[in-house]
Formats: structure tokens, C-alpha cells, sequence
């Protein structure tokens, strides 16, 4: 299985699984719809990290084991070098680089976001969370609509927000953005 949201997908069916738990169960639980549940959970469809999140916190697993089958295990500190933090591509549009995978207990996610240009009229994709994060653009620029309002982020620009804000981004100018995303 090389599709990465399968191999998501599989992770997310063998926790419930083993939790003995139902999608409405895990649904509940999440503060997410079943039907949102379920389709992340059948592999065909996009998966937030934002939902992965609330799973993962929900049941006290780490974010890395459902995105990357990996437990992190690193307790004083980690290292993750230039260009080689564990990656997935939720989409052909989206692909997250942990920087902190190998770290147990963390208390944020701090990932490399890297968002491809889609077409002036695809609506962007909105998510929610429980917690803060931080975004700093390293390249390109970036339109980020949060709970109604839209703000233009440049290289070097950052913002902290609230993360239960319906927020989402899209890349400007048809560029790759590449921005630090951390997720507390």
C-alpha cells in the first residue's frame, strides 16, 4: 500500500479497532461529524491534520503514529536536519514535514507546511482545532481566511491565532508557499 492516505486511513480503522469503538463512538469523542470520521477512515478522501490531531489528543496517541506509523522516542531533545524531516502528502496540493517527530510528549507540532498554487475558483478547504498555532512563511505568499476575514501573509510575515477559528490557506501569485507551521 504506497498511498499515504490509505496507510492513514488503515492506522485510523486499526486504532478504533483495538480501542473496541465505534465511528459514531470516535466521532463524539472528536467533536467531528461520523460522516467526516468515516470518510477519513475509508481512505478516499483528503484527511485533516487538524482531525488527526483531535484524534490523536482524544485518545492519547502520538500525531506521528496515525500520520506516519511511527512512535516518537525521544525524550531530551531531537534533531531533525535540513530537508529530511518525515513527510506525507495529505493531497497533491499539501504535504507536511514534521520537524519534531522523534519527540515524545511533545506539547506542540511544529511542521513545514509546503501548499501547491490551485486555480483562482477552488474554494479553499477550512479546518478547525482545539489549541493555538503559529505560521511564519518562509517562501512564497499566502492568503490565510480565518473565520470570515482574509489576510495576506508575505515572506517573513507571521500570525499566531486561534485554532478553533475556521481557518484555511491558499497560496498566492501561483507559487509554492512553503511556511513553519506549529500547532500547540
Amino acid at each position: 500500500m504506497d498511498d499515504p492516505i490509505k496507510q492513514i486511513a488503515e492506522r485510523l480503522r486499526g486504532l478504533r479497532e483495538v480501542l473496541e469503538l465505534t465511528p459514531k463512538d470516535i466521532a463524539n469523542d472528536c467533536d467531528i461529524s461520523e460522516d467526516e470520521y468515516l470518510q477519513a477512515e475509508s481512505g478516499n478522501a483528503d484527511i485533516s491534520v487538524s482531525m488527526l490531531q483531535k484524534v490523536a489528543r482524544t485518545y492519547g496517541v502520538a500525531l506521528e503514529a496515525l500520520m506516519f506509523g511511527e512512535e516518537p522516542k525521544m525524550s531530551s531533545y531531537f534533531v531533525t536536519r535540513s530537508g529530511k524531516g518525515t513527510s506525507i502528502e495529505r493531497t497533491q496540493a499539501y504535504k507536511y514535514q514534521s520537524l519534531a517527530a522523534g519527540f515524545r510528549n511533545r506539547v506542540a507540532d511544529p511542521f513545514i507546511v509546503t501548499v501547491e498554487p490551485k486555480s483562482e475558483n477552488e474554494p479553499i478547504q477550512y479546518n478547525s482545532h482545539n489549541g493555538q498555532e503559529f505560521n511564519l512563511i518562509l517562501e512564497g505568499r499566502m492568503l490565510i481566511s480565518m473565520d470570515g476575514k482574509e489576510l495576506i501573509l508575505n515572506e517573513g510575515d507571521s500570525i499566531y491565532f486561534n485554532s478553533k477559528l475556521p481557518h484555511g490557506m491558499k497560496a498566492l501569485d501561483g507559487k509554492t508557499v512553503r511556511f513553519l507551521a506549529v500547532i500547540m
